[in-house]
């Protein structure tokens, strides 16, 4: 299973890459792996505001939808259009190109909440 230790993680599964004041977001190669082949990926959240554990978006499996939660407050400023037509990207690379959303961090000191790759794999007892 593959977990960047350059990345950051939340208990629902989601990576996270901090570049200056903005933040990547997808989710993990686990959470991929346990929704199976995903189908759809939904965010209608671009350039809106939201606080942190808000739903931004949902992804859709062949079995079930799964909400996708923001691990940090701030504007939705970038959505990966590719998912649109390539949902299966999440599945194939979910740290490059099935990355989510970019979001404009409002709150900084909230990056220190966040999961060291250590810690996530502890969760996900990797």
């Amino acid at each position: 299973m593959n977990i960047p230790s350059d990345l950051k993680y939340t208990k629902d599964h989601e990576w996270i890459k901090i570049d200056g004041d903005v933040a990547t977001i997808g989710i993990t190669d686990f959470a991929q792996g346990e929704l199976g082949d995903i189908v759809y990926v939904e965010v209608e959240t671009v350039d809106e505001e939201l606080d942190r554990e808000e739903v931004f978006g949902t992804v859709e499996a062949v079995k079930t939808v799964s909400d996708l939660f923001l691990p940090l407050s701030g504007e939705i400023i970038e959505f990966n259009e590719a998912l649109e037509s390539e949902p299966e990207l999440v599945n194939n690379n979910p740290y490059e190109d099935g990355w989510m959303v970019k979001v404009k961090i409002s709150d900084a000191s909230q990056i220190d909440d966040l999961l060291s790759a250590d810690d996530y794999k502890e969760i996900i007892g990797a």
